[in-house]
This record gives structure tokens, sequence and C-alpha cells, in this order.
């Protein structure tokens, strides 16, 4: 029985993971599809560069959600004692269940995002303050460099430090996954990494976008 609610549940949280946000959104309400637009990726950072803050909030937001619900998923569970080994693993199952979804939604061709914002909310859930240090650290070197892939990176690389140096986090899993996280992050972000060492990686103007649209 255990077996199967966990099955059911995974499957959901990936089906969560799935919903295309940036790829609705940008249909159904511009007639595009938002991956033959900017970098071609399907995440909120391209919501925002292809359609603007409103649009790239939304997109951001939802995503977010859509880990945290995810993983949230195992309190239709009453067989797991909260913040222990087995549980805290099938978080990290139902996390990375979403994130693949974000990355290979079955709805729209298995073409996804990066799955950054998706993370996030699959972190959040699971481990809160890492989390929010993670964000101020990620914002921080946004306002310093302006390059969201590089404030993404910084920031995924931040997380395995938190976990296992400042917070000092026992559970092998979220150990290894914290790790992961970091080494997941450069693998998806190839050709930013090379962009960047190129010096053709386009800087963020959100802040100019809603400066320009507050006049």
């Amino acid at each position: 029985m255990h077996i199967a609610v966990n099955i059911i549940i995974t499957i959901i949280a990936y089906l969560l993971g799935s919903i295309p946000t940036s790829v609705w959104i940008s249909q159904y309400f511009y007639n595009i599809d938002i991956r033959d637009f900017g970098s071609g990726n399907a995440g909120a950072t391209n919501t925002f560069r292809v359609l603007g803050v409103k649009s790239g909030i939304i997109v951001f937001v939802i995503d977010i959600l859509k880990g945290f619900a995810a993983v949230n998923l195992i309190h239709f569970t009453n067989y797991y004692i909260p913040h222990s080994g087995d549980y805290i693993n099938i978080q990290l199952l139902l996390g990375i269940a979403a994130m693949l979804g974000h990355i290979f939604p079955i709805y729209v061709r298995f073409r996804g995002g990066k799955g950054v914002a998706t993370l996030f909310g699959v972190i959040c859930a699971i481990s809160l303050y890492p989390t929010l240090i993670m964000a101020g650290i990620f914002v921080v070197i946004l306002i310093l460099t302006r390059y969201v892939s590089l404030s993404s990176l910084i920031a995924g690389l931040s997380f395995p430090v938190l976990i296992i140096v400042i917070f000092q986090e026992t559970t092998p899993s979220l150990v290894i996954f914290s790790l992961i996280i970091s080494v997941l992050m450069f693998f998806t972000h190839q050709k930013n990494i090379e962009r960047l060492l190129r010096k053709e990686e386009k800087k963020a103007n959100i802040l100019k976008i809603v400066k320009r649209r507050s006049v």
C-alpha cells in the first residue's frame, strides 16, 4: 500500500512540474511559443526577456509553487515521521520528479526550462532557511552583475556550503542532493557559461523595464 501511494504521488509531482507555465501563457495570451524567441528556454528569465515583467513574475511564481506543492504531496501519506531520514528521502523524490517534469514536460513534447525556479520551490519546502540565504545571495549577485545565469550558478554553488558547513545537515540524501544541485546548475548552464567567458551573455534589464513602466 505504501509503495502504491508513493508511486502515485511521485507521478502527480511529475505532472505538477510538467505544467508549462511560460509556454501556455505565451501561446494563449501572445499567440507565440516562448521557446521560439530569446534564449529558446521555457523559463521565467526568458519570459521576462520576451514577454515582459508581468508575465515573467507570473511564470516565476507559478514555477516556484509547482516545486513547493510537489514536495508537500508527502502530506498525503501518514506513515513517515516528519523530518526523519525516510521523510526527507520521499520529499527529495517528489522534488526531483517535479524538476524533471519542468525540464521535460509531458504536455509540450518534453521541451521545458532549466528548472531553477521549480528547484527553488523544492528546496524551500525541504530546507527553508538555507534556501532563503541562497535567494539572498542570488539577489546580491544579480544586483552587482546583472547576470541572471551567473547569479543562479553562484547561488547554486552556495547551497551545499550552507547545508553542510553552516547548518551542518547530517541526512545523507539531503547532503548528496545539495551537491548534485551545484553540479546540475553548471551542467544546465553550459551555454551561459560559454557566453559569460566570451563576454556575450546578456545582462538582465528587469529593473529598467519596471522603471520605464512606472513612469
